[in-house]
């Protein structure tokens, strides 16, 4: 079945004519077909992303064009299943909301009604400006330190959003710093806001296996390896996200946090060449 959402205020501004989930995808393929290549964000065989403007607003637009028999095969073959459309971000955006995180505004969404390897689907969400991803802004952490209130504050934002996600039950299969994003100004305040973003390969269990779990955060930690962390920022970490604390995470819960590490360090020396080093001369040092 055909779906269809568009937000009031495009249907009745810059999208007005697009009254069935067809004409949605037609003005989406004819966007993608005009972007210039500075707007072009991603494009991948069977999905683009794109960044571009309507009216005052600036959104970015995901089409996607169908995986391929070939793709849904492979894919079937391993067990698994690769994200057919765009109705799996729709549905992740509007559950993370509902659990307490910041996630992309939707403005628009499409699926037609065709073959699940060619079906053509599309997600429009507001854009975040004056955002950064966290990989941007802890790329220099290792050699320049921040105030140990900005700090604290990343730690504390991160492993919320990573504890609500996984407490709703939602995997996100591509949890690096670089998904998620946080308002730069804000960080000068007590709560500064964080979006999650890049939903598109999120799948979601009623009880989340813990194999799901630990791939997440090994993601995670892989990501900030480079950050200079120290013993205290991981074990700052541990505290927000687990429930009961610090104590109980050591606890109840060791094993978790081995196979986090262990998996870590291999994408580490998977990707670098080189084995990690949580503590060095140029990382372990706390800001004063």
């Amino acid at each position: 079945m055909a779906e269809r959402f568009l937000r009031e205020d495009l249907a009745t501004g810059a999208l007005s004519g697009c009254e069935s989930a067809q004409s949605l995808l037609a003005w989406a393929e004819r966007a993608a077909v005009d972007a210039p290549p500075e707007a072009i964000y991603r494009q991948r065989e069977g999905r683009m992303t794109l960044r571009l403007a309507l009216g005052s607003n600036t959104f970015f637009l995901k089409l996607h064009t169908g995986v391929g028999w070939r793709e849904l095969l492979k894919n079937l073959l391993r067990g698994g299943l690769p994200a057919l459309d765009a109705g799996r971000e729709y549905r992740a955006i509007h559950s993370l909301a509902d659990a307490g995180i910041a996630v992309p505004r939707i403005a628009a969404y499409a699926r037609a009604d065709e073959a699940p390897a060619t079906r053509r689907s599309l997600l429009l969400t507001d854009a975040l400006p004056g955002t950064q991803s966290l990989e941007q802004l802890c790329a220099d952490w290792a050699f320049e330190p921040p105030q140990a209130a900005v700090r604290h504050r990343v730690i504390l934002g991160v492993a919320n959003i990573a504890r609500r996600m996984h407490g709703a039950g939602w995997q996100h299969r591509d949890f690096y710093l670089c998904h998620v994003h946080v308002i730069a100004a804000s960080l000068a305040h007590p709560c500064p806001v964080f979006y999650l973003i890049d939903l598109h390969r999120a799948r979601r269990r009623h009880r989340l296996p813990q194999r799901w779990r630990v791939k997440d955060l090994a993601g995670l930690y892989f990501s900030a390896m480079r950050c200079g962390l120290t013993r205290r920022d991981i074990l700052r970490f541990l505290r927000y996200y687990s429930d009961g604390g610090l104590r109980a995470a050591l606890r109840h819960n060791p094993r978790i946090w081995r196979r986090v590490q262990r998996k870590a360090s291999r994408l580490y020396v998977k990707t670098y060449g080189v084995e990690p080093s949580l503590v060095n001369s140029a990382q372990s040092r706390e800001p004063e």
